[in-house]
Parts: structure tokens; C-alpha cells; sequence
């Protein structure tokens, strides 16, 4: 319940407002003098004040109002201030409402109008708030970015930034960590940033594609091998396990290890204990296990092909990386990230590759910019030269498409997306890139900020990359 503060030497103008204001749903404090409101400050919360400009009977001047709404705003400079009275210099009232009370109005008032001028302050003022205490976040999140190794991960949506702190996050702890996602998506560059800001980030980082071993051979790759394990193997052979002891083993694919080697990886993971393939010297290592997979383990566990007790011992916490169409706002940066610095994108290019669907993912877009950069004819990329079919029309039915990838990806959240054990953590949301923002409303915005994108974007609800495409749309020059 939203509290309001009304500060009147009236006692029945106090009892008028009060049972007005209680009617509709506020809780109301009243006091009669200026000290009194500011002590009343000092010890409640408020979300509105609504006080009186003069104070004592033979003062029609204002100035005792005009030093109360001083010192209100001393304590509390963003605080939604009613003035209200039925004597004062009007050049008083307009200083005050310049210096940023929220609302004039004179006695007697109209209940209408006041209390809709209430609801919408009290509106703004939380969104105000709610907005202080993004931009708190985000600059907290730029500095821990600014010190931590991004191993040249190259981003611009809000979805990467989430799994970018909670790696970050993680980074610091050494539970076992399982990334999921497509494949192509970046797992694997997840698993870099977390290593590389850990406490082991010194220590060895060992890398494993368990789905590219042969199964005669994973075993061993993964264990070791005495000499004459198997065919071919004429001397001995530490595994991934040894060689990573004291750092981190990368499990990538985790979901093809066959049961057979799950039984062991379950063992090594528990104890820190395992024997080379054709031996009977029992080991022990210390190592970090990252490990990722592109599998629904839950369905595999259903059907017998994974064991369920070793998924809980992978999955401490899940790191979920959400495909390329559900990060739109990577697109263009990775696509200038792969062609370099010689090459821009025209237009309609820019369209194209927003509404391809990427069933590849990033792997698929690093490849076709790999054949635009060969194949183009100028140093203005156009669509064909991704292999890409002319866009059709604007790029929205692309974003309505991915709506869901959308509303994950914006105003960041507060708290990441984070997949544990027994809960599931959702991001808040966002939809700015479907926001309908005319060329007037950019233009506004860009004169009133002078031009610098990031206040802009702020002003309008888009991110920048949305806001930039809707200058190129509409011919502003950036």
C-alpha cells in the first residue's frame, strides 16, 4: 500500500484529504508543521508528499512552504511533491515546480484530478526507482566484466549477458558445472570463461569431445592405458583425468559416454579414485569437471541410457545457453566480429541475417561469414554473399518467432537464470525490440540527449543494437 504524507496547519483540510485518499486505497500520514514533517521523514517511508505553502495565519507569501519542499528534497531528491494552497506568488510555484515538484494545484481541489495526478506520479516514481536500480546492477556487472578474462567471447544480448555473470558466478566456487544447449551455440566458450576466472585458472584446463572418441578408445582416453592394454598401445598412457589433476576437466557431449564409462566417470567423480585401462594400480586425481551436452539427459535417464546418479553429481548446477535465434542482438556483432574490420553490412544483409533462423548456430554464422568474406564482390556484404535469401520485408517476423528468446534477453534481470538441483530461477523480461518507436520519437530523443546512443536507447526501452536499426531504417545518421 502506497503511503502519502499530507503537511497542512488545516486540520480539516488534513481530515478531508485523508479520508479521500484512504477511500481509494492509501495509507495517510498528517502533520501540521514543517518540523513535524521532516521528523515524520526521518523515521517512515513515503511515496508522495502533498503539503501546504503557508503555515502561519498571517503568511500568505509561501516561503514557508518554499523552504519545506527545499528541505524535503534534501532528504529525498527523486520524492513526488504535491504543492497545494489558496495563497502564494505564482513566481514561487513555477520555481518550485522547475526545481521539480511533481504537481500545483489550488485550494479547493478537484478529487478527480488529484488523485489521477497522484496515481501517475507515484507511478513514475517506482519506475524511476525500479530503473536507479537497474542502471546500480548493470554498472556493477560492467565492472566485474571490465576485471574478468572474456576469452574474446563476443556478445550484445541480454540473454549472453546473464550466462556470462552467472559463469562469473560460478567461476569462483569448484562445484561440477553442466552446460547445456544446442549445438554451436558457445558451450564451450562458457566453459573457458569459467576456468579462466577461477582459482585454478593457473592450473591445467584439459578438453575432451566425448562424442568425437571411438568407444574402444574412450576409456582410455578418458583413464589411461598400461602398455599392452590393447592393440596398438605400446607404452603406457596417462588419461585426460591425470593430466588435468589439480585443474579442470572439460567434458564436452557429455550425454554419448557410453554406460560403461559412465560407471567409471560416476566412481572418479565420487572418490578421486580410477585404474589405467590394463592395470591394477588404483590413482587419485583432484580435478574440477565441467562438462556439456546438447542431450535432454532427463529423457535419457528415462529411457535407460544415462544413469540418473551420475547426472546429479554433473549437474550441481546447470548453465542453460539458449540458441542463436533466441539471441538476436549477437548477431550483428558476431557477424562484424567473423568479417572483420574491412567489410560493413548493407541493409538489406543486416535484415537478412536477422531473420535466418540459425538452426546451426553461431558454428553456422561463423561459416557463412567465413564464405561472405571470400565471395564478396565489394566491401559492402550484401545478403547473397552470406548465401542468404533476400529478407522479406522488416525483420519483425523474425522477433515474433522468437518472442520467447526476446523476453529473456532485455532488461537484465536482477538475478540470472540459474537451472539448480531442485529450482528453477526464471529471468524477468523484456520486449523492447518489438516497441513501435516512430522517427520522431528517435529524433526527440537523440536532440534531447545530444546524440549519445546509450541515453538514447535508455529514453526509448530498446537496446542499443534496437535502436540502431531503427535508424538505418529510418535514414538518422548514428
Amino acid at each position: 500500500m502506497d503511503t502519502i504524507l499530507i503537511v497542512d496547519d488545516n486540520h480539516a483540510i488534513c481530515q478531508a484529504l485523508g479520508l479521500m485518499l484512504e477511500i481509494n486505497g492509501y495509507q495517510v500520514l498528517t502533520c501540521h508543521t514543517p518540523e513535524d514533517a521532516l521528523n515524520l521523514m526521518a523515521t517512515q517511508d513515503v511515496d508522495l508528499v502533498i503539503q501546504d505553502m503557508n503555515f502561519t495565519r498571517d503568511t500568505t507569501s509561501g516561503e514557508e512552504g518554499r523552504q519545506l519542499f527545499y528541505a524535503l528534497r534534501e532528504r529525498q531528491q527523486d520524492l513526488p511533491i504535491i504543492l497545494m494552497t489558496a495563497w502564494t506568488q505564482l513566481e514561487t510555484a513555477v520555481e518550485l515546480v522547475k526545481a521539480g515538484a511533481a504537481d500545483y494545484m489550488g485550494k479547493p481541489w478537484d478529487d478527480a484530478k488529484l488523485l489521477n495526478s497522484i496515481t501517475n506520479l507515484i507511478a513514475l516514481h517506482k519506475l524511476a526507482r525500479a530503473n536507479q536500480q537497474l542502471e546500480r546492477v548493470n554498472s556493477q556487472r560492467q565492472v566485474a566484466i571490465a576485471d574478468a578474462d572474456l576469452c574474446g567471447i563476443v556478445f550484445g544480448s541480454g540473454a549472453m549477458q546473464r550466462c556470462i555473470d552467472l559463469a562469473l558466478q560460478l567461476a569462483r566456487s569448484d562445484v561440477s558445472v553442466l552446460i547445456t544447449g544446442p549445438n554451436g551455440a558457445g558451450k564451450d566458450k562458457l566453459a573457458d570463461i569459467i576456468h579462466a576466472n577461477s582459482p585454478l585458472k593457473n592450473k591445467p584446463f584439459i578438453k575432451v569431445n566425448v562424442g568425437a572418441l571411438p568407444m574402444e578408445l574412450l576409456e582410455a582416453e578418458l583413464f589411461g592405458a598400461e602398455a599392452g592394454a590393447f592393440t596398438g598401445a605400446n607404452k603406457a598412457r596417462i588419461g585426460r583425468f591425470e593430466a588435468a589433476d589439480g585443474g579442470t576437466l572439460f567434458l564436452d557431449e557429455i550425454g554419448n559416454l557410453p554406460l560403461s564409462g559412465q560407471v567409471k566417470l560416476l566412481r572418479v567423480l565420487q572418490t578421486g579414485e580410477f585404474e589405467r585401462l590394463g592395470s591394477h594400480k588404483t590413482l587419485k586425481v583432484k580435478v574440477r569437471v565441467i562438462s556439456a551436452t546438447n542431450a535432454d539427459l532427463a529423457q535419457d535417464i528415462a529411457e535407460g541410457r544415462f544413469r540418473e546418479d551420475l547426472f546429479y553429481r554433473l549437474n550441481v548446477i546447470e548453465l542453460a545457453l539458449p540458441p542463436l535465434n533466441q539471441r538476436i542482438d549477437d548477431i550483428l556483432p558476431l557477424v562484424k566480429h567473423f568479417v572483420g574490420e574491412g567489410f560493413s553490412l548493407s541493409k538489406p544483409a543486416q535484415q537478412a541475417l536477422l531473420q535466418h533462423r540459425w538452426q546451426g548456430n553461431v558454428r553456422e554464422l561463423e561459416n557463412a561469414c567465413k564464405r561472405a568474406a571470400l565471395l564478396a564482390q565489394s566491401r559492402v556484404l550484401i545478403e547473397a554473399d552470406f548465401g542468404l535469401p533476400p529478407a522479406h520485408g522488416s525483420h519483425s517476423s523474425a522477433i515474433n518467432t522468437t518472442t520467447f528468446g526476446r523476453t529473456l534477453s532485455a532488461i537484465t534481470p536482477i538475478e540470472p537464470q540459474v537451472k539448480s538441483l531442485h529450482h528453477d530461477v526464471p529471468a524477468q523480461s523484456d520486449s523492447s525490440d518489438a516497441m513501435d518507436v516512430s522517427r520522431e520519437q528517435i529524433e526527440m530523443a537523440l536532440k534531447q540527449h545530444k546524440g549519445v546512443i546509450a541515453r538514447v536507447a535508455k529514453s526509448l526501452g530498446l537496446s542499443r543494437q534496437a535502436l540502431y536499426r531503427r535508424m538505418d531504417k529510418f535514414g538518422l545518421e548514428k
